[in-house]
């Protein structure tokens, strides 16, 4: 009995003191929640420095952003210049002939191109079949070489004049597009100068560079055609002038062999009278 006493007065007084800590100041405190209001108050300033640091960088990504989107005033006074412009060909027709080349090589019209160049240039004959029967082979070899050589040439003035022809037909409508693009590039108009603007610009330049280029090619491809003609007729000249030489040596070597052969008959048959 004496033992219980003790305890129960503790557990009265530490009642006491309790309730005295609650009803007076009326603050409990709690470790783990002062604790866990720490942490909290460090993961607040934790996302803080991070919201400082994603607006500092919002702040220099759309700096950078006006930047960019900031254009050259006046540009077309600063940077338009003037260049020469397609012409097409002219030429006096005293004769009547040169009105349909003139037609063909400023329209690219192959019927134009293919009228006009026979009337303005001189018509290859035919050979008469007989006479081609007539010719030994070399001789008929020679002829046929040098016919071909003037088709060639033919056909590839033809094609060289629907070249030309068909870049300058062209070139009016491809400077126009130019102008355009010109235009648009040298605006000021906020929706010509967004990203996505200047990248069709951008295509636009790239596909008609492609185009030129083309054409380019094509007027290349004329020039190393007729190249080529040029190249075949020397080397027609220069093998018709071998194969002379070799027939010219064979006939020397015959009529020597001839001439020997005569004289040495007419020594051996000589009788003094």
């Amino acid at each position: 009995m004496k033992k219980k006493f003790p305890a129960a007065l503790l557990v009265l007084v530490l009642s006491v003191g309790t309730a005295s800590a609650q009803l007076g100041s009326s603050i409990v405190y709690d470790p783990t929640n002062y604790q866990n209001a720490v942490l909290r108050y460090q993961q607040l300033q934790e996302h803080l420095l991070e919201l400082q640091k994603s607006y500092a960088q919002i702040t220099n990504q759309l700096n950078l952003a006006l930047k960019m989107a900031t254009f050259v005033q006046n540009m077309p006074a600063r940077y338009r210049a003037l260049f020469s412009e397609w012409r097409n060909v002219t030429s006096l027709n005293t004769f009547g002939n040169t009105g349909s080349w003139i037609s063909g090589i400023n329209s690219g019209l192959l019927p134009n191109i293919n009228t006009g160049y026979q009337k303005s240039t001189t018509q290859l004959l035919p050979y008469n079949p007989d006479h081609l029967s007539a010719m030994d082979p070399f001789e008929l070899e020679r002829v046929q070489s040098q016919y071909a050589s003037v088709q060639l040439v033919d056909g590839a003035n033809v094609n060289a004049m629907a070249t030309i022809g068909s870049i300058r037909g062209s070139a009016q409508d491809i400077q126009t597009q130019i102008g355009n693009l010109e235009q648009d590039s040298y605006s000021s108009d906020a929706s010509l100068n967004s990203e996505v603007s200047v990248l069709n610009k951008i295509n636009a330049a790239g596909v008609m560079t492609l185009r030129t280029l083309q054409d380019s090619n094509k007027l290349l491809a004329s020039l190393l055609e007729q190249q080529t003609i040029l190249a075949k007729q020397q080397r027609e000249s220069a093998t018709n002038n071998i194969n002379a030489d070799i027939q010219r040596q064979a006939n020397l070597a015959a009529n020597m062999t001839q001439v020997t052969g005569t004289l040495t008959n007419s020594l051996q048959n000589f009788r003094m009278p």
